[in-house]
C-alpha cells in the first residue's frame, strides 16, 4: 500500500485529495495545522512516505526551500498545487522543486468554482454586486483538481508535467449567479457596479490593495478575452470535468445558511445630530420568542433623518448609541426559546428596530414570510412604506371603486405603494410627481401624473392623500381639493394625520400580492450599508427619490 502525505488536508482541495486517495486504496497521512507547521520541516511525518501532495499556504516562498529539502530526503515524488496565475512565490517554489531531484508534477488550476461561496450572503439577499459581470472563466471543480492530483501521486508518467486545469467551458460571473439562483431556488441576479466601488468595498473588508487591484485587472481582462478551457482533466482522469452547475448542486446547502459570527457591522448614531458611525458590535442572541435574522437589506426612510437629528425624540425615543433601520429582510439564522412556525433558513421581512446591521434579534411575531418571486433584499423596501400606504388607502381613506383619488408626493417610497393600492381598490388615481419621478409613478398605475411645479392640481376629489411635507398655505390649498383628506406628513386642518402601525398580517398580504403579480416593488437605488451616511446627506439636500435599499452583504 502506498503512503501519501497530504498537506492542507482540511482545505478545499486537500480534503478531496485525501478522500479520493483512500478510495483508491492508498494510505493517507494527513497533515494540517492541527498536526504540525509547514514552516517547521521537522514536524512533517515523512517516515515511509512515498509521495507528497504539497499545498504552500503562505504568500511568500520564505521557508519553502527547507521544507522541499526535507521532502526530497525522505520521499520520491511531490505534486505541488500552484495556480494558473503562477504568482512570484509560486514560481519560486516550482523552481525549488525542479532542482530538488524529486519526481514532480505541478497543478495549475484556473479559478475554482468554490470561489462562488464568497457570494453566499449576497445570493441569500438576492443581489450580487460586482464589477465585470461579463468576465468569463472555465471554473474548475475542486474534485477534478484532486482527481488529477491522485493520478499524479499514484501513477507513473507525470514527472515533469505541468497540468493546467479548468472546467469544461467558460462561464461569466453573471451567469454563475444565474445558475446558483436556479439551483438553490433563490431569486438572485448580478448587479453591475463601477470598478472603483468594488475596490472600495473590498478594501473595507480588509483585502490588501495589491490583491484588490490584481483581481480587478484580471476580471477586466477576462471580460475582454474570456479564458479558454483545457482538456487536461479528461486526458488525465479519462472523465469529463464537472460543470459549474454540478458544483452548485453539491454545495447548495452552503448558500442557504451561514455560521453566525461573533461580531457584526452596525450603522449607529452615538449622539443626536452626529454623523453615522459604522461600528463592529457583538452579534446578538435571540431571547425567548425572538429570532435572529441574518439581514439581507434594510431601507432608507426619510423620517430617519429626523430621528438622527433628534427631531423625533419625543415621538420615538431611543437609547444611544442607536442602530438605525426600521425595515428588514433577511434569513432566519437562529430561534429563541418558544418560537414555532419558523426555522433557520426561512426568508422573512418586517418592521423592526435596528435593522441597519449584519444581524438583528426581533420578536418572531413581528415578521412575515418574504415574497418568493423577488430578491430577498427588495423585500426590505416594503414594510414601513407599504404599511403606511395600505393603512392610508384602506383604513383611513376607505377608498372604494370609482372614487377620484389625488396622491400628493407619489414619487416617494410610500407613493409607489399608495398608487398601486388605490388602483387595486378601483379608484381613478391622480398623482403629483416631479419630472424625474413621473415615469415611475406612471408605471405604478397612476391614471394622470401631474407636474406640480407647472400644472394646477385638479379639484373635486373624493380623497386626497398627502405624502409630502408642505408649507401651511399649500397644505390648506391641498385640503380644499378633496372631501376626505389623509396626511402622513404635514398635519392638515380638517384632515386625518396618522403614523402607521406594524401589522405582520398586512405584510403577509403584500407578499401574496407580489407573488401573484398584482403588486410591484421598484427599487430606485441600492447601496452597501456603508453608504447610508451619503444617502442621509442627499436626503437632507432633497436629492433622493423612490425607495432606496442598503445591502449588508
Amino acid at each position: 500500500m502506498r503512503t501519501v502525505l497530504v498537506t492542507g488536508e482540511t482545505g478545499t482541495v486537500g480534503r478531496q485529495v485525501a478522500a479520493q486517495l483512500r478510495e483508491a486504496g492508498a494510505e493517507v497521512r494527513p497533515f494540517s495545522r492541527a498536526v504540525g507547521d509547514l514552516a517547521d520541516p521537522g514536524s512533517l511525518p515523512l517516515d515511509g512516505v512515498e509521495s507528497v501532495f504539497l499545498v504552500w499556504p503562505f504568500a511568500t516562498a520564505e521557508g519553502a526551500g527547507a521544507l522541499i529539502d526535507a521532502i526530497a530526503g525522505r520521499a520520491r515524488r511531490v505534486v505541488y498545487l500552484s495556480s494558473a496565475a503562477v504568482r512570484g512565490h509560486e514560481r519560486e517554489i516550482e523552481r525549488l522543486i525542479e532542482e530538488s531531484g524529486l519526481e514532480w508534477t505541478f497543478l495549475r488550476p484556473h479559478a475554482f468554482a468554490a470561489n462562488a461561496l464568497r457570494w453566499a450572503a449576497q445570493v441569500r439577499a438576492g443581489v450580487v454586486r460586482g464589477s465585470y459581470g461579463l468576465a468569463a472563466m472555465p471554473v474548475v471543480h475542486e474534485a477534478d483538481v484532486a482527481a488529477v492530483a491522485v493520478r499524479a501521486l499514484l501513477d507513473g508518467g507525470h514527472h515533469g508535467a505541468v497540468h493546467e486545469l479548468t472546467g469544461p467551458e467558460p462561464i461569466t460571473q453573471a451567469d454563475q449567479v444565474r445558475v446558483i439562483s436556479e439551483i438553490v431556488k433563490f431569486p438572485a441576479s448580478w448587479e453591475e457596479v463601477p470598478p472603483h466601488h468594488t475596490r472600495e468595498e473590498l478594501l473595507a473588508r480588509g483585502w490588501p490593495p495589491q490583491a484588490v487591484d490584481g483581481v480587478l485587472r484580471a476580471q477586466a481582462d477576462l471580460a475582454a478575452r474570456p479564458a479558454t478551457a483545457t482538456s487536461t482533466v479528461k486526458e488525465v482522469t479519462k472523465t469529463p470535468p464537472r460543470t459549474f452547475a454540478t458544483w452548485v448542486a453539491e454545495h447548495a446547502a452552503a448558500f442557504s445558511t451561514a455560521p453566525k459570527p461573533e461580531t457584526m457591522p452596525a450603522a449607529r448614531i452615538h449622539e443626536y445630530g452626529d454623523a453615522i458611525r459604522y461600528d463592529r458590535i457583538p452579534t446578538p442572541r435571540p431571547g425567548p420568542g425572538e429570532v435572529l435574522i441574518e439581514v439581507a437589506a434594510t431601507s432608507f426612510n426619510p423620517s430617519e433623518v429626523g430621528l438622527r437629528a433628534g427631531l423625533l425624540r419625543e415621538v420615538l425615543p431611543v437609547s444611544l448609541p442607536h442602530t438605525l433601520g426600521w425595515d428588514v429582510s433577511g434569513t432566519v439564522a437562529e430561534l429563541g426559546e418558544g418560537v414555532t412556525g419558523l426555522a433557520p433558513g426561512d426568508r422573512v421581512f418586517g418592521q423592526v428596530d435596528g435593522a441597519a446591521a449584519g444581524y438583528t434579534a426581533v420578536p418572531a411575531s413581528m415578521l412575515a414570510r418574504a415574497p418568493e418571486s423577488v430578491p430577498l433584499a427588495h423585500a426590505a423596501a416594503i414594510p414601513v412604506a407599504g404599511l403606511t400606504a395600505w393603512q392610508a388607502v384602506h383604513e383611513h381613506a376607505r377608498v372604494t371603486r370609482g372614487q377620484r383619488v389625488l396622491i400628493n408626493g407619489a414619487g416617494g417610497g410610500v407613493g409607489m405603494f399608495a398608487v398601486q393600492f388605490a388602483k387595486l381598490a378601483g379608484a381613478t388615481v391622480f398623482a403629483t410627481a416631479s419630472p424625474r419621478s413621473a415615469a415611475a409613478v406612471k408605471r405604478h398605475g397612476a391614471d394622470e401624473v401631474i407636474d406640480y411645479t407647472t400644472t394646477p392640481l385638479p379639484g373635486d376629489m373624493d380623497v386626497v392623500l398627502n405624502l409630502a411635507a408642505l408649507p401651511y398655505e399649500d397644505a390648506a390649498a391641498l385640503a380644499a381639493l378633496g372631501r376626505t383628506v389623509i396626511t402622513i406628513a404635514t398635519p392638515i386642518e380638517g384632515g386625518t394625520h396618522f403614523v402607521a402601525r406594524n401589522d405582520p398580517a398586512q405584510l403577509a398580504e403584500f407578499a401574496a400580492l407580489i407573488d401573484r403579480g398584482e403588486l410591484a416593488i421598484e427599487i430606485a437605488e441600492s447601496h452597501p450599508l456603508t453608504e447610508l451616511h451619503e444617502v442621509h446627506r442627499r436626503a437632507e439636500e432633497g436629492r433622493t427619490r423612490g425607495k432606496i435599499i442598503l445591502l449588508t452583504a
